[in-house]
């Protein structure tokens, strides 16, 4: 004898569900039929006159009634079993899985990088000791922050005379990195339109549907052409719960258009409620992206679902095999004995 296990029945009962479990209220339907009076069909009948011969004929008794085939307790039990499936399969039974959790990035991050011609100069060193450009040395720190910030979906801009969408958000960090060595100087422009970048990742983080919104601005002069002035601009981030964490790259004793706007990145930072920094080596650099894993440390949202599984065509099945027992049944009652029903 085979057992089937409680615990086991009990898990199934718990994961199945029905998607339209009103249905079920259709299963007294047939009962409340019942109740309702029997259909009579009236049919013109033909007059034989001599109709007393064939009874004198047949020896049969002059009765009124109808012939009414027996009804087994096999063929009702049937009918009661289809009508019970057709409603469970109305009611969409489906079979709930166990819950599965997913890990998704918790933070929107954007950088945004200056291109302007500054960016060319020499004064920042590699790993090896030899002099690059400010813009390489931007390149292999941001690489570290592919690396080691799983957690966060990044986007880029690119930023010259106008700002440009580099990478839109993406949590495939290798391809958003590949899409960052493939920037060269100038190739924005050779102007610093900095409220440009901020205008652009705003509209950006407006498509996006976290409320951890980080933008990381990496520059190395001052705002020389935008439509909208920097700080003006951060006040509308400021709004839309965007923080900013500006970054000024290379000598602060520059002047001209090279020179580089503390103040503004400054009042930047303090509008949205971030921090500004000033890197003039690639040791700075370094530490200030070590500073920024504490202030922004990467974040998981945890997503859960449970798969859902469609079982209606399982009492649509049962249906169609019972409708071909009926079937047969119905075969073999011809060869049964057929009772008179009386209706005086």
């Amino acid at each position: 004898m085979i057992m089937f296990p409680l615990d086991t029945l009990e898990a199934w009962i718990l994961n199945l569900q029905w998607a339209m479990p009103w249905a079920l209220l259709m299963l007294p339907l047939p009962l409340l039929m019942r109740q309702l009076p029997p259909y009579r069909e009236a049919q013109n009948a033909v007059r034989v006159p001599f109709f007393e011969r064939l009874l004198e004929a047949s020896e049969a008794r002059r009765e009124r009634g109808a012939m009414t085939p027996r009804r087994l307790r096999s063929q009702q039990l049937l009918v009661v079993l289809m009508w019970l499936a057709l409603v469970l399969a109305a009611a969409k039974p489906q079979w709930v899985g166990d819950p599965i959790e997913q890990q998704k990035a918790g933070r929107d991050l954007m950088v945004a990088v200056d291109l302007s011609g500054s960016m060319e100069t020499k004064d920042f060193t590699n790993q090896a000791g030899e002099q690059v450009d400010r813009l390489t040395a931007v390149k292999s720190v941001l690489a570290r922050l592919a690396n080691e910030r799983p957690g966060d979906r990044l986007g880029l801009i690119v930023f010259g005379n106008q700002a440009f969408l580099q990478s839109p958000f993406t949590e495939d960090h290798r391809t958003w990195y590949t899409l960052l060595e493939e920037t060269r100087i100038r190739m924005a422009g050779p102007s610093t339109s900095l409220g440009d970048a901020v205008g652009l990742a705003i509209k950006l983080f407006r498509d996006a549907d976290t409320d951890n919104r980080v933008l990381l601005v990496l520059t190395d002069g001052n705002d020389t052409g935008s439509m909208v002035p920097p700080v003006d601009a951060a006040r509308i981030a400021a709004s839309e719960r965007i923080k900013i964490y500006p970054i000024a790259i290379g000598d602060p004793s520059a002047v001209g258009e090279e020179a580089i706007d503390k103040k503004t990145l400054l009042r930047m930072a303090e509008v949205t409620g971030g921090q500004a920094f000033e890197a003039l080596d690639r040791g700075q650099l370094d530490a200030i992206f070590k500073l920024l894993d504490d202030l922004e440390p990467s974040v998981f949202e945890s997503v859960s679902f449970r798969p859902q599984v469609d079982l209606h065509w399982l009492p649509l099945a049962a249906v169609v095999l019972l409708y071909l027992v009926m079937r047969l049944f119905f075969g073999l009652a011809r060869y049964q004995p057929a009772t008179r029903r009386a209706d005086l």
